[in-house]
């Protein structure tokens, strides 16, 4: 039997995760059957489960994807341009609907939670190493403490995720990242 090259494998991946990103986004979590999302990609079950133990694992392969995206961008830009990048580009963040399944999953499922953590953690980690430079070059303030900037920015995070996600966006939201940008910026 020939062997699969690793550029075929890794293209056979990335339409799988490509694929479950676009039905992910159409019909959320409960609503992205293993029939759609098969339709979707274009491959059999089989084809999609032999890449991904499971629909939670196809999921969380794309939150990790996305989660080490943004954290590239946390490290070196950090996060307040990582949801500007959500702003500017909402077609990129598309099945970020789902990150309200996650927060249903995170407070009910255990297993999902030690999935989730291990995957999330990379974005607080490049976020929370960014803070500190910036703390420590003097361009953040020294009077609240970093996890607590961490906390703060993580929470409006969430709040632009679940704004894009129901699709409310407008151009006031770009003058909200002006302010929280200016909020966590050392006062001259």
């Amino acid at each position: 039997m020939p062997k699969v090259s690793d550029d075929h494998l890794a293209a056979r991946r990335s339409q799988i995760l490509d694929g479950a990103r676009r039905c992910f986004a159409e019909y959320g979590y409960d609503g992205a059957t293993v029939r759609r999302l098969e339709d979707e990609i274009g491959l059999s079950r089989g084809a999609i489960f032999h890449h991904f133990r499971d629909k939670d694992a196809l999921f969380l392969a794309l939150a990790q994807e996305d989660a080490e995206r943004m954290a590239d961008v946390a490290a070196n830009q950090g996060i307040v341009q990582v949801m500007r990048d959500m702003l500017a580009h909402p077609e990129e963040f598309n099945w970020l609907g789902t990150r309200l399944e996650i927060a249903r999953r995170l407070r009910t499922d255990p297993e999902f939670r030690a999935g989730w953590s291990q995957r999330s953690a990379e974005l607080t980690a490049a976020t929370l190493a960014r803070l500190e430079r910036r703390k420590a070059a003097g361009a953040l303030r020294d009077d609240v403490p970093t996890d607590v900037l961490l906390g703060y920015l993580d929470l409006v995070l969430d709040g632009l995720i679940a704004r894009i996600a129901s699709g409310h966006t407008n151009e006031n939201l770009s003058a909200v990242l002006d302010l929280v940008e200016a909020s966590v910026r050392r006062r001259a």
